[in-house]
């Protein structure tokens, strides 16, 4: 790769603090891992700010200091952890490498307005670093839990053998411990009957409910919607607690008065209070789609004929079923992931996955959760994106650019 150009380059004193604040960090987690993390803050600030005078000052060929950077900071992985390590270093070494040069010849100013002061660029990349660093946070407990599950020992922790990415600490025991497993299977089963069902309710009532809180003219509709959408507003404990006596004496006069089977009427409490928690989240997404909806095309299907059942399913259905795609979603991940309102209103017939979880933890510390949490989540990762892409069809449907 060709030398540095000498047209755009920013001073080393700008460059390095900035590179070798980066190698504190980092130095921060290895020196803490290794006894002392002062020790890791001082030698992570030495090493990459030497580094950065030997890429820039010294060598001045960014494809050769880029394998300098990455063989280097590889060994250096190596000494501290093996061979995790030496992944771990090789893209830390990319990482530092990357930024150096980043800085120093003036990239991070590319794509930006070139007439931006210097306190508007150090804020938008402050931002920037703000954002990424809350979603580490938030992603980081689950990208632990998913190794996790193919741990070989009954252990909640990380193995030496995992450590050292040795096959034998790893095995598919604990999913075979699911798939095999009654009590597990019986739950799995129970959260596919209860979340459908709840799902279906969730969407027909609320769909029909957000369609009528559209109109200009129903009266107290801001004070009816903010009924509706109240179960995800108040705590969950609250809602469970009223659900309780709620559907206790509706499960007694179904069984008491029609002579329903206990067992059906434990399913029905169930799957009403969890489409009670999904309505709100179909109400708020079709609401969302109904404002961009152009009413004059019912109005034109009225003059041209049609009913209103038909009106609404030829006509407005379509246009909306993005959003009431989406909300139906969210309904059943909440119904799929909810354990507490279960644990009020349901008996031990209705146990689902979250409450089979719930007893794993409490009872007898199963790693069986740590495969079952992993499942869930790749679930609610296809679940999001199916979302997000319904979301895109419905902006193109409205003549809107997806952002």
């Amino acid at each position: 790769m060709a030398s540095l150009t000498p047209i755009s380059r920013k001073p080393l004193s700008f460059v390095l603090p900035t590179t070798a604040a980066f190698g504190a960090f980092l130095g921060l987690f290895v020196g803490t891992a290794n006894g002392s993390g002062l020790t890791g803050i001082l030698a992570g600030a030495a090493i990459v700010a030497v580094m950065g005078i030997l890429f820039v000052s010294v060598i001045r060929n960014e494809g050769l200091s880029k394998w300098i950077s990455i063989v280097g900071v590889a060994m250096m992985g190596l000494f501290f952890a093996g061979l995790p390590g030496i992944i771990l270093g090789a893209l830390a070494g990319w990482f530092f490498h990357w930024l150096t040069y980043w800085l120093y010849e003036g990239r991070y100013r590319a794509k930006l307005l070139p007439y931006l002061t210097s306190g508007q660029v150090l804020w938008h990349y402050t931002f920037r670093t703000i954002c990424g660093a809350i979603f580490v946070f938030l992603i980081t407990p689950i990208l632990v839990v998913m190794p996790l599950s193919f741990n070989a020992q009954d252990f909640f922790t990380f193995t030496p053998e995992m450590l050292r990415l040795d096959p034998a600490g790893y095995s598919l025991k604990h999913y075979q411990d699911f798939f095999t497993n009654n009590e597990w299977q019986r739950s799995f089963k129970n959260s596919l009957i209860i979340a459908p069902i709840a799902t279906v309710i969730s969407v027909s009532l609320g769909t029909l409910a957000a369609i009528g809180l559209s109109q200009s003219h129903v009266p107290g509709r801001r004070a009816i919607m903010a009924i509706l959408i109240s179960p995800m507003i108040v705590p969950l404990i609250i809602s469970a607690t009223g659900m309780f006596f709620f559907y206790s004496d509706i499960g007694n006069w179904l069984e008491g008065t029609l002579g329903l089977p206990k067992n059906f009427v434990g399913y029905v409490k169930v799957i009403l209070a969890h489409a009670v928690l999904g309505i709100p989240f179909v109400i708020i997404t079709v609401t969302a789609t109904l404002v961009g909806f152009d009413h004059s095309l019912t109005r034109a299907a009225a003059n041209m004929g049609a009913s209103p059942v038909t009106t609404f399913f030829r006509v407005q259905m379509p246009l909306i079923l993005p959003g009431v795609i989406s909300g139906g979603l969210f309904a059943f991940i909440t119904s799929f992931d909810e354990v507490v309102v279960v644990l009020f209103v349901g008996s031990a017939s209705q146990k689902t996955l979250p409450w089979q979880m719930f007893t794993g933890l409490r009872e007898q510390i199963s790693p069986t959760i740590l495969a079952v949490a992993t499942i869930l989540v790749v679930i609610s990762v296809l679940l999001l994106a199916t979302v997000e892409m319904l979301r895109r069809r419905s902006e193109r449907l409205r003549g809107m650019s997806p952002t």
